[in-house]
C-alpha cells in the first residue's frame, strides 16, 4: 500500500489499474484510495487474483468479468469513465504448455475476445489495462530462446495476443520509440531485476479511435527498485483527452 499510495501522490493519473490483488472485497482498502482522491472499484477473492480500477473521475457501468464465461476467478473489471471504458485484466499464467491451465488460458483469451469485439460497437473509446501474461514477440523477453517452449511467449498465446489487435486495437507502448530491452516484469530469483533478465507482459492497449490521442507511453522501473516492491512495475500512457 505504502508504494501505491506513493506512487499515485507523484504521478497523480486519472485511472490506475491494478492486478492479482490477493485480498477479498471486504479487505480492500477503499477508504485509503477516499482519502487519495481516488474512487476505487474492485473484485476479489482470498489468496488469487482479483483486480481493482482506481479513479479520479466518477466511474459508471461496471462490469465484472466475462459475460457469459462461466469462471470463478475474479480476473476482470470494467468501467465508464467518461467517455472511455477502460477494462482491467489479469490474463490467467497458464503454468506449462501441457497443462490444464494452459487450455483455461485459451479457453479465456477467445472468451475475452469475443466480449471485447462486442464491447467495441458500444464503447468505441477502449482501452485494455493490465498483465497479459504473454510477450507479444522476441524482443519483448531478455532470452526467447531459453524461454522457448514455455507460457508466456508460445505461438497460441502470441496468435491469441494478435486476434486481441486485430479486432482494432493498437498496443500503445509502441507507438513510440522505445529503449531496447524493455520489460515489465522480472522474476525475484537469480537477481532478474538487476541482470535486466525481464519480459515485457504488462501492455496497456487503446482502440483505433483513441490511437491518435497517445501522448506517450513509458514503462516506470523506480518502484521495482523499492524494499519488497511488486515483481511488476507500472506501465503508463499518457493521452491528450478531456
Amino acid at each position: 500500500m505504502p508504494h501505491v499510495l506513493d506512487w499515485l501522490e507523484e504521478h497523480q493519473p486519472d485511472v490506475l489499474c491494478l492486478q492479482e490483488t490477493k485480498q477479498e472485497d471486504a479487505k480492500f482498502p477503499y477508504s485509503a484510495f477516499q482519502k487519495a482522491g481516488y474512487q476505487a472499484i474492485h473484485i476479489g477473492q482470498k489468496t488469487y487474483n482479483g483486480v481493482a480500477i482506481l479513479s479520479r473521475i466518477p466511474m459508471a457501468e461496471v462490469q465484472q468479468n466475462i459475460p457469459n464465461f462461466v469462471d470463478n476467478q475474479q480476473r476482470v473489471l470494467a468501467a465508464s469513465v467518461g467517455d472511455l471504458r477502460v477494462v482491467c485484466a489479469y490474463i490467467p499464467n497458464g503454468q506449462a504448455l501441457d497443462s490444464d491451465k494452459f487450455q483455461y488460458k485459451l479457453r479465456w483469451l477467445d472468451a475475452f475476445t469475443r466480449w471485447l469485439q462486442a464491447e467495441l460497437k458500444t464503447h468505441p473509446k477502449l482501452l485494455i489495462l493490465g498483465d497479459y501474461n504473454i510477450a507479444p514477440e522476441d524482443r519483448d523477453c531478455h532470452d526467447p530462446v531459453a524461454w522457448e517452449g514455455q507460457v508466456l511467449v508460445s505461438p497460441l498465446e502470441r496468435e491469441a495476443f494478435q486476434k486481441l489487435i486485430g479486432l482494432g486495437f493498437h498496443d500503445s507502448f509502441r507507438l513510440f520509440d522505445q529503449p531496447d530491452k524493455s520489460y515489465s516484469w522480472w522474476d525475484y530469483r537469480m537477481m532478474g531485476f538487476r541482470r535486466n533478465l525481464g519480459m515485457r507482459i504488462d501492455h496497456i492497449l487503446v482502440s483505433e479511435p483513441l490511437k491518435a490521442l497517445c501522448q506517450k507511453g513509458y514503462i516506470d522501473k523506480s518502484p521495482r527498485k523499492l524494499e519488497r516492491p511488486s515483481d511488476h512495475t507500472p506501465v503508463v500512457l499518457e493521452i491528450n483527452h478531456t
